[in-house]
């Protein structure tokens, strides 16, 4: 322990470098207290440098502790140019188009003095027709590709324009004796295999979605319809006796009935007429008759006791007449090979008709005005 002491007291007074100086030493004799041996200085021998061309260049003074040295001098040197291949060649080929020099001629205006004296001179016919034609050459390899080998013309799309809508000019208002006239020059040109039917098309100016504004009525024409009605009467007894004088075509009671319920919607009349006390028992078949505009209707005059009146009143050329849903009245007002004054009359009669069945609840200014908007007449299509 003693020895330790000393040992560490001497190492305090004399410092010497790490290496050569042991940090204990251990003696046989524990109690002995003589000096450790000297230390002796040992020599190496130089490092040999390496030549000068060899020598590694100095490290760069921002080089870190982790830094890669550099590369010796004969590693430096370039490689020599290695021999193109086929391969290479191909690749550049392909790659990268081969760019050739292009030179431009400089233009150069002409002077006056080189200029001939009669304008600009043309060319001449032959050199004229051959730069048209390798114009015209031009613009169809422009306008054609090839497909799988083959010269495909390629479609040339406009650039979109707007096209001004041309609105169809309205046709003016024209006297009734000229529309008649027309309209059966018209029809004449047409040459059709039978008859035409004079046709009137009215637009008014009414709701016939409100109940108030609803336009119906019936009229007998003064010279008729042109064409046979047949007139079908329910009714028994005397009253049935009285169709059949006035000429009606079919009368019966419950069984015409029960006939047009089984017939499978086939009926063999135009018109219908009833007696009050057969309504209640018409209801079986008002799905069938109501759709075509035959169910009797006490305010067209088809429910009536005289029925002599009303057969006669039907197969002189009673019309009946109804707005539909977009308030037009559609109606026949006599064959095209009437005159030109029975045709008047009719139309006059159906124009009287349908003012006085002017609804109530249409308030105007004036007692016609907004009423009717629009009379058409035309021939059957």
């Amino acid at each position: 322990m003693a020895h330790l002491r000393l040992l560490l007291s001497r190492s305090q007074r004399h410092p010497q470098p790490h290496r050569h100086l042991p940090l204990f030493h251990f003696s046989s004799d524990a109690n002995s207290s003589s000096a450790p041996p000297p230390i002796k200085p040992v020599s190496y021998a130089p490092k040999p440098q390496p030549p000068p061309d060899e020598a590694a260049a100095p490290p760069a003074p921002d080089a870190g502790p982790g830094s890669q040295p550099p590369l010796p001098r004969r590693l430096q040197q370039p490689m020599p140019p290695r021999q193109w291949t086929r391969q290479d060649e191909r690749f550049l080929k392909d790659a990268a188009p081969a760019i050739l020099p292009v030179s431009y001629q400089s233009r150069v205006a002409p002077l006056p003095e080189d200029r001939p004296a009669g304008g600009q001179a043309e060319a001449e016919p032959e050199e004229r027709l051959r730069e048209e034609g390798a114009r015209i050459e031009m613009d169809a390899a422009r306008a054609t590709r090839s497909i799988f080998g083959m010269q495909v013309l390629e479609e040339q799309v406009p650039y979109p324009t707007l096209i001004p809508v041309e609105k169809r000019p309205q046709k003016g208002t024209i006297d009734l004796v000229d529309a008649i006239r027309l309209v059966k020059t018209s029809a004449n040109e047409k040459k059709r295999n039978f008859i035409e039917t004079l046709e009137a098309h009215v637009m008014l100016g009414v709701d016939p979605r409100r109940g108030d504004q609803m336009v119906r009525g019936a009229l007998t024409l003064p010279h008729g319809t042109g064409k046979t009605v047949r007139v079908a009467v329910f009714a028994e007894g005397p009253a049935a006796d009285e169709a059949r004088a006035a000429g009606a075509d079919v009368v019966g009671a419950d069984e015409l009935i029960e006939e047009i319920r089984t017939g499978g919607g086939k009926l063999s009349f135009d018109k219908c007429i009833a007696t009050p006390m057969f309504m209640p028992r018409l209801s079986k078949v008002a799905r069938i008759l109501g759709p075509r505009g035959l169910m009797p209707n006490p305010k067209l005059g088809s429910v009536t006791n005289d029925v002599s009146g009303a057969v006669k009143a039907a197969k002189s050329g009673r019309v009946d007449f109804k707005i539909d849903k977009t308030a037009i009245v559609h109606v026949g007002l006599g064959k095209m090979n009437f005159s030109e004054e029975s045709l008047r009359e009719n139309i006059g009669a159906f124009v009287h008709a349908l003012l006085l069945a002017k609804p109530v609840g249409l308030k105007k200014t004036s007692k016609y005005v907004g009423y009717v908007k629009k009379f058409t007449l035309s021939s059957t299509e």
